[in-house]
C-alpha cells in the first residue's frame, strides 16, 4: 500500500479573504482594533498588511450580505494572526481593552491566544507561540494542547511602556480554522488528499492538522452540528485562503492529488484553486 503523499515542511499559510457586509465599518474596525494598514484598495475590495508588502487579509463587500449567528453554518470558526513575539501580543491585549470589546482568551500550552470578532461575526484569533522545543507530545506523538486561563498580568507586563503602532513587521496568518459538516470527510479532504498531518484530536469533535511538525495549521471542528451545510454566498464568512509552497512541482503535485479524488480544481492566470466540500476555496501559490 503507498503511503499518503504529505505536505512540504516548508509550507505556509498565505492570506485569507473574507466577505464582510460594510467595507468602511470594517476598514475601521480592522485598522484600530486588529491593527492592520490598507495596502491597495480596488472597488470593494481591499488588502490588509501589517508591514506595508505583504498581504495577510482581503476584505471584500458584497451586497445585502447576511450576517448568521455563530456556530450555524460549516464554514469560518476563525482565522489566526500569529505575532512575533509575547511583548507584541501584550501590545495586541492592550489596544483591545482600550477598543472596550468582548475577548475571549486560552492558554494552548502551545501559544497564548486571545479571540475577538469583527463586526460580521468572523471569528479572530490573535496569538504567539511558545518556543517549538518548549511543546510537548504524547505517547502517540500528538502535540499536547489545553484551553487554560491566560496570564494577563503577565503579557501586560511584557509590554508595559511599549507604543502601540498596530501589528508589527513579522506578523503572519498562523492557522485558520472551520467549521465542517463531517469530520470524517473533513480528514478525506484535508489530510487523505491535501496532505496535511493529524497533529492532535479533540475528542470526536475537533481534528489539528499541519505540515512540518507545527502544531496546527488548520483546525477542524463539527462544533456547528454534524452535517452542517456549508455557508450560502451571501453570508459574510471566508471566501478562500492560500497556502504557500515550496515549489511549482509541489503545487502541481497537490492539484493532481486533489483532482484524481475527484474534488474541483480550476486554474486562471497561473493560480490553481482547489474547494473543499463546504465550499471554502483554497488558492495554490508558490512562494516567491
Amino acid at each position: 500500500m503507498t503511503a499518503t503523499a504529505t505536505l512540504p515542511q516548508e509550507l505556509e499559510i498565505g492570506l485569507v479573504q473574507i466577505r464582510v457586509s460594510n467595507l468602511e465599518r470594517s476598514l475601521a474596525f480592522y485598522q484600530n482594533v486588529v491593527g492592520l494598514t490598507i495596502l491597495r484598495q480596488a472597488g470593494r475590495e481591499v488588502e490588509m498588511t501589517a508591514d506595508g508588502q505583504h498581504v495577510l487579509l482581503v476584505l471584500r463587500e458584497i451586497d445585502n450580505a447576511r450576517v448568521l449567528r455563530r456556530n450555524s453554518v460549516a464554514g469560518l470558526y476563525h482565522f489566526a494572526i500569529l505575532v512575533p513575539d509575547r511583548p507584541s501580543l501584550g501590545l495586541v491585549l492592550r489596544n483591545l481593552i482600550a477598543s472596550d470589546i468582548e475577548v475571549g482568551q486560552g492558554d494552548h500550552l502551545v501559544s497564548e491566544a486571545l479571540y475577538i470578532q469583527d463586526p460580521d461575526n468572523n471569528g479572530i484569533e490573535l496569538y504567539r507561540d511558545r518556543p517549538r522545543d518548549a511543546w510537548k507530545h504524547d505517547a502517540e506523538g500528538n502535540v499536547v494542547m489545553s484551553t487554560d486561563p491566560v496570564d494577563v498580568e503577565g503579557l501586560l507586563a511584557a509590554s508595559e511602556g511599549l507604543p502601540w503602532t498596530g501589528l508589527p513587521a513579522g506578523t503572519v496568518i498562523g492557522h485558520v480554522h472551520f467549521h465542517v459538516g463531517d469530520l470524517g470527510e473533513a480528514k478525506k479532504f484535508y489530510v487523505d488528499t491535501l496532505g496535511f498531518e493529524v497533529t492532535t484530536r479533540y475528542g470526536n469533535s475537533a481534528l489539528f492538522i499541519s505540515a512540518g511538525g507545527y502544531h496546527h495549521h488548520m483546525g477542524l471542528n463539527v462544533w456547528a452540528g454534524q452535517g452542517a451545510p456549508a455557508a450560502p454566498s451571501d453570508v459574510a464568512g471566508i471566501d478562500y485562503f492560500t497556502l504557500l509552497l515550496p515549489s511549482i512541482q509541489e503545487r502541481d503535485a497537490v492539484a493532481e492529488r486533489v483532482r484524481g479524488a475527484g474534488y474541483k480544481v480550476g486554474e486562471a492566470d497561473g493560480v490553481v484553486t482547489v474547494t473543499d466540500p463546504w465550499n471554502i476555496g483554497i488558492k495554490l501559490l508558490v512562494k516567491p
